[in-house]
């Protein structure tokens, strides 16, 4: 793979910007070539055309007897002897320190101004780097502060769970005799031996160990007994966070506990009561705030490997392109650019390797009981194994499908269903069950199409959806998971595709017919199943975020809960079909596939109800939203759900009871709910319809190269909007499809329309996430210091 191709596919998909632009780089190299290659051709061209082409030669200068045998001797004088190509100097320029700029000094030869400019764009991609870098290695350094200070409290936590007759006053006593137990633990007070001894018993002595540390100088970042410890001058005041002169369980006067998790009822508390600021002091809330410790640190820890390799990238890409220079002008100036790259703060900084170490270090210490390969592993990201066996089962259950479907087709052509007696009543009954599957597996398919082509474009989906460290599926493996469910789904079908009731029992046999209903049970067992198989995190996740949509608006609104609900809206058929499944099995009689839902004002309650739950809970989201983020555009967003909820139900109603009155009323209201969608769409969640872009009509930065692409999409998306309205344009019945077949078809086109959404919706979110150089999720930290006394 040649350089520029590895170098994108190592970039931080967030920070791609920030890299040096290594392609533009090599575009202007290539001008300077191709005017090289013709002024050679040039002057070759004039050199034939002369009378006397050898006597050229007589006219070059000459270069000594004996300058070629003492270079192959290595000279001491090479170097001297090299012509001198560039300058580079440190400048001033608008207040900002550490910015570089080269001095070409050929630029009066023939095709100068090429290489001038190839400089001058160095010079702008170096000091773009080195300022990105250097303001997030501050960045990391002032989140290692505040993490001193939350190790501080832990520490101070510790002591006060495992001793609790600790008091506050006794702390500095306390803290002086521990230095004397790093040396002597037999000089360890009294009230630290009252119980047997034990790994969390020492472990709270070893907490209030304070070793003197050695020399630091300001900027470093210390650890004593594997806690950070970071000094710097600011002012030419000296800041210790965690020093030495500090009493360990004095902190404890000064935080405020931040570990309860968010819950419907902590957030009725909340609303409706002041909340408490007492430090309780239980092994569970320790245990919770290590966790969160545990979790900030990891997440710490990356942030500083991957601002690591975005240095080292840097300077490989420097040094590659200026190698690339040298070779193509036959010149001398890598050695002395290359030289400078490597004395500025981006290649001589040490900063960041000594602050991995002592991040190790603590967490090794703190949170893996000493073990240093159980801390590593989990610090280091996880990287997914491919595995066979995917693709083996995923090529047996596509071809398993296919050949399901085809008999199926076969089946249906042998026994001339379509024109059998009894197949009014199989769609009238049958359908409605095994539609729901279908609704899941295309559902399914979309959203691995969809993982396909985020990661071919390089959309950071896990990052943007929050999924624990190497547990995001890929979309072979939701490929998988769909066409597993699809041979289930299709063989249960081809188990009862009777049509013909038995004339003896005037009935259906009952085994077959409850073939749908035990697969629903199969599929929920294993979407519950406590154990780890078939992906156990990510079925987790999932209802993880079904929950906080069902306790809407109870629960914080993340982008993994309304982009679920969103998912929700367009399985407004597969609902309905659950609500069918209830009262086909429930009260109705199965085994000869006959049911009174329909004539049922209960069913009819909860067939609105069911169709408005969706759309209910973003509306409730959007709520949510506007009262914490104070956006009106939140609020803007809910009245469109609120439009949706009142079309869908308008809708409904006249599919229920007919009427023009409900005609008119359900049309009006989906084509105002239509419209204010579509517009959403396109401009809000897709960011296209930017008549002033450098795309017109579609948004300055885009992923996909094929700008025909957009256009597709936002026309697809128009008609799959207006597809909805089938029922109210009186489209029940298409050619020999049964009304049933018609609705599942619709809800299909949705379906379609969703995942076409979601890849340009995540698309826009990277896009978004790129220009604030969000690469991190923000871990929250369990103790919220008081910053009104001095801690």
């Amino acid at each position: 793979m040649k350089f520029g191709k590895e170098f994108v596919s190592q970039m931080v998909p967030e920070w791609q910007e920030a890299y040096m632009d290594y392609i533009n780089l090599k575009t202007v190299l290539k001008d300077i070539l191709r005017f090289k290659q013709r002024n050679k051709s040039l002057q070759l061209e004039a050199m034939s055309k002369g009378p006397l082409k050898r006597k050229v030669s007589l006219y070059r200068a000459f270069s000594g007897l004996t300058r070629r045998y003492s270079n192959l001797r290595g000279s001491p004088k090479k170097e001297a002897d090299e012509e001198e190509v560039i300058l580079v100097n440190a400048v001033q320029k608008e207040g900002s320190e550490g910015y570089y700029e080269t001095m070409f000094l050929m630029s009066s030869e023939e095709g100068g101004e090429y290489e001038l400019v190839f400089f001058r764009r160095l010079d702008d991609e170096f000091n773009k780097v080195l300022q990105f870098y250097k303001a997030k290695v501050e960045e990391v350094i002032n989140e290692a502060d505040e993490l001193s200070k939350q190790m501080n409290a832990l520490i101070a936590f510790r002591i006060k769970v495992e001793n609790p007759a600790v008091g506050f006053q006794e702390a500095a006593p306390t803290h002086r005799a521990a230095s004397v137990v790093a040396s002597s633990p037999a000089s360890v007070p009294t009230r630290f031996n009252d119980r047997a001894p034990g790994r969390a018993h020492m472990d709270a002595i070893q907490e209030v160990e304070m070793s003197s540390e050695g020399r630091s100088e300001d900027g470093d970042i210390g650890v004593s007994e594997g806690k950070i410890s970071y000094k710097r001058n600011i002012g030419g005041d000296k800041m210790n966070i965690g020093g030495s002169k500090s009493a360990p369980l004095e902190v404890l006067n000064h935080v405020k506990i931040n570990i309860i998790p968010e819950t419907p009822l902590t957030t009725l508390k909340g609303i409706l009561m002041s909340s408490k600021s007492d430090l309780p002091f239980s092994k569970e809330e320790l245990k919770k705030a290590e966790e969160r410790m545990k979790q900030a640190f990891i997440e710490f820890y990356q942030k500083l490997r991957l601002l690591k390799s975005y240095s080292f990238l840097n300077l490989l890409a420097f040094s590659k392109i200026m190698k690339k220079y040298d070779k193509i002008t036959a010149r001398s100036a890598s050695k002395a650019y290359i030289k400078m790259v490597d004395n500025s703060h981006l290649g001589s900084s040490d900063e960041l390797t000594r602050l991995m170490e002592r991040v190790e270090t603590t967490f090794i210490k703190h949170f893996s009981n000493g073990n240093r390969r159980k801390g590593m592993n989990t610090l280091r990201p996880k990287s997914k194994r491919e595995r066979h066996r995917i693709t083996f089962f995923l090529g047996l259950f596509s071809g398993c499908s296919v050949a399901l479907i085809v008999a199926i087709i076969v089946l249906i052509q042998a026994r001339n269903i379509l024109q059998s007696e009894g197949r009014g009543r199989y769609m009238e009954s049958m359908f409605p069950l095994y539609s729901l599957f279908g609704f899941i597996v295309l559902h399914m398919l979309m959203y691995s199409a969809n993982l396909y082509f985020w990661r071919r474009y390089r959309v950071n989906y896990p990052f943007i959806f929050g999924f624990k460290q190497g547990t995001a599926l890929g979309y072979r493996e939701v490929f998988l998971l769909s066409t597993g469910l699809a041979v289930l789904a299709l063989a249960s079908v081809l188990s009862n595709l009777e049509m013909d009731i038995d004339p003896r029992t005037k009935s259906f046999r009952a085994l077959t017919e409850l073939v749908p209903l035990g697969l629903v049970i199969v599929l929920l067992l294993i979407t519950f199943c406590p154990f780890n198989i078939i992906y156990r995190s990510n079925r987790f996740f999932l209802l993880q975020c079904a929950l906080h949509c069902i306790c809407a608006p109870l629960y914080k609104v993340t982008l993994p809960d309304f982009f679920l609900a969103d998912q929700l809206t367009s399985q407004v058929q597969a609902f309905r079909s659950l609500e069918f499944y209830i009262c086909y099995y429930g009260w109705g009689d199965f085994k000869r596939r006959t049911n009174k839902c329909n004539d049922s004002s209960v069913f009819d309650t909860f067939y609105f109800i069911v169709a408005v739950i969706p759309y209910w809970v973003r509306f409730l989201q959007c709520f949510r939203r506007l009262v914490e983020e104070k956006d009106a555009m939140q609020g803007f967003n809910g009245l469109k759900y609120f439009s949706t909820i009142t079309a869908v139900v308008m809708r409904t109603g006249y599919d229920l009871k007919r009427g023009m009155t409900w005609k008119i009323m359900a049309g009006v209201s989906s084509v105002i709910a239509t419209i204010a969608n579509t517009y959403w769409d396109l401009v809000i969640d897709w960011g296209l319809l930017e008549w002033n872009s450098k795309n017109p009509w579609l948004r300055d930065k885009l992923l996909v190269p094929n700008k025909g692409v957009y256009f597709v999409a936002m026309v697809l998306n128009v008609l799959l909007r207006f597809a909805w309205m089938q029922s109210v344009l009186g489209i029940r019945e298409v050619a020999f499809f049964h009304r049933t077949a018609v609705t599942a078809i619709v809800a299909c086109l949705e379906i379609l329309r969703r995942g076409i959404w979601n890849f340009f919706r995540l698309e826009n979110e990277h896009l978004n996430n790129v220009g604030k150089y969000r690469a991190f999720k923000s871990v929250p930290l369990p103790f919220n210091y008081d910053e009104d006394k001095d801690v």
